[in-house]
């Protein structure tokens, strides 16, 4: 079952989505709210991931209390319900998750535009409503029963808590103490910083093999149970010095409803923080590592990304090499080009889990096997040949449009672009073809220095130079991309570019496209390439 994550706002609505079987959300577009159109926009996402399921994120004030933004999120979910009357909306209790997916894509030390804050956002309250939802755990209820229908959406669907009374009254009891004064506020202040201290002080447990202070002790958190219940537990197994302590640090910093069940491996010399957020991120066995391959990220970054998970250049180069037998490679050529990967463009974009001793042939397969389900699932195959394309032209097409465009509306329109510009002869004239170019002949640009070199250069990839597609993918291109090759707009603009304000214009002529690249682009048109 999928489900569609939404992070609502009055000028932009972030976008994820999540099979319920792989429970993980993935970001996946932002729509621009104007004239009501973001209600066909979602209905249309819906429609392509063949489900109802909505889970909306629902901002409070930090006491908990409804605001006007509140108010606003109901009111665009019952307008959501007349768009499509079948939809099922759940409202997921949501705090700072903006705050939160910016400071994710900074983590990742790479450019980002303001859209995907609120696609990353939209991803945060997805994951937290699969997380508490019964019927991803064992002996959990159906969704139905964990949804609100549209003729109920006014009753309160949200994630409920153990509620703030008994975060009142710890920080009353603490405020007590502290308002005694003087010696009393000093007792106060040392015994709940001591008690969420580690049980062991020891620097370095990897120099101290066999000490039993060091040993892992092994606990449970089971659905339905209370933050107070786990403190309390958690103290009996002797991880934490003190419940009342842990649960005050878990409520004041906003935790204690985002911890989850599993299984997890603690010692004693964690401190609360420590012990605090490996229970908000989840229970992960020690054997499993998770891998993650992003839409627009190439062989290349794949590479780059096992060298550092582990694995050897020679193991990694030899699996690369390798020959597999996956139906998505049907129409890919037997030998690429200009130093192209042979396997570019076609791993999937998602989130993976792997043991650690599964090598990089199982990795490789598990992405191949993802992206056919993609291409399976949508009737791809059948949809670009409809276009004049086969299945590794459409996944070219889409690569470029990933690299061009990141909303899904503006990539229906780019691919329309260059559909026409083909259709006319023209050739694609995109400079994210020219920078792969030069990627493949002069990765560390000893050689190709400027712009005015990179557009130049003589390759079969260069589409500022060569007619039609490029030989083979320049990326891995996501879910959106693939299907906007297969589904572009109706429209007869053959010129586009990005402004230095993340806003896509389009033209009709090379004219009208020079204005608008003086009018809007007069900084990232002259990035290096």
């Amino acid at each position: 079952m999928k489900l569609i994550g939404l992070d609502v706002g009055t000028k932009r609505i972030g976008v994820a989505v999540a099979d319920s079987n792989i429970r993980i959300a993935v970001p996946t577009t932002t729509i621009n709210v104007q004239n009501g159109t973001e209600f066909a926009e979602i209905a249309k996402i819906a429609k392509q991931n063949n489900t109802n399921w909505f889970v909306l994120g629902l901002p409070r004030s930090n006491s908990g209390n409804e605001t006007a933004q509140t108010a606003y999120v109901r009111e665009f979910a019952n307008t959501l319900s007349q768009a499509i009357p079948e939809a099922k909306i759940r409202f997921q209790d949501e705090s700072l998750t903006s705050v939160e997916a910016e400071k994710r894509l900074k983590s990742r030390k790479k450019a980002y535009a303001k859209e995907e804050i609120d696609s990353e956002a939209a991803a945060i309250i997805l994951q937290d409503c699969i997380e508490n939802l019964a019927v991803l755990s064992k002996g959990g209820k159906e969704p139905e029963e964990n949804f609100v229908s549209t003729k109920d959406l006014k009753a309160d669907a949200t994630v409920k808590s153990e509620g703030n009374s008994m975060l009142k009254k710890f920080v009353i009891v603490l405020v007590s103490i502290v308002l005694a004064g003087g010696v009393g506020a000093a007792i106060a202040f040392f015994w709940y910083n001591s008690s969420l201290g580690p049980i062991y002080q020891v620097a370095d447990c990897s120099q101290l093999e066999g000490d039993p202070r060091c040993d892992f002790i092994d606990f449970s958190v089971l659905e339905g149970e209370t933050i107070s219940a786990i403190s309390d537990n958690l103290e009996a197994a002797g991880i934490i010095k003190n419940s009342f302590a842990f649960q005050l640090y878990m409520r004041t910093h906003n935790l204690a409803d985002k911890v989850k069940v599993g299984e997890y491996r603690f010692q004693r010399t964690q401190d609360a923080e420590a012990i605090g957020k490996q229970l908000v991120e989840g229970a992960k066995n020690p054997n499993v590592f998770s891998f993650t391959i992003l839409p627009g990220s190439t062989v290349k970054d794949v590479k780059n990304n096992l060298n550092k998970q582990g694995y050897s250049t020679a193991e990694i180069e030899a699996a690369f090499s390798k020959k597999y037998d996956n139906p998505v490679l049907q129409s890919a050529p037997a030998s690429t080009t200009d130093g192209a990967e042979y396997l570019e463009g076609y791993l999937f974009g998602d989130t993976y889990e792997f043991y650690k001793s599964d090598s990089v042939e199982k990795i490789i397969e598990t992405a191949l096997d993802a992206m056919w389900d993609v291409v399976n699932s949508n009737n791809l195959i059948a949809k670009y040949q409809e276009r004049g394309l086969s299945l590794h032209q459409g996944i070219t097409l889409a690569s470029i449009i990933q690299k061009e465009a990141k909303s899904y509306e503006d990539q229906r329109i780019v691919a329309q672009v260059f559909y026409s510009r083909m259709a006319q002869n023209i050739g694609l004239g995109s400079d994210v073809t020219a920078k792969y170019a030069a990627d493949l002949l002069d990765p560390n640009r000893q050689v190709y220095t400027d712009n005015s070199l990179v557009i130049e250069i003589d390759s079969p990839y260069n589409t500022r130079k060569s007619l039609g597609l490029t030989p083979g993918p320049i990326c891995n291109p996501g879910t959106s991309a693939l299907l906007a090759a297969a589904n572009p707009t109706d429209t007869s603009y053959l010129y586009f570019l990005t402004g230095d304000d993340g806003v896509m214009y389009y033209s009709y002529t090379e004219t009208e496209h020079n204005q608008n690249i003086i009018d809007h682009c007069r900084s990232l048109c002259n990035i290096q390439l």
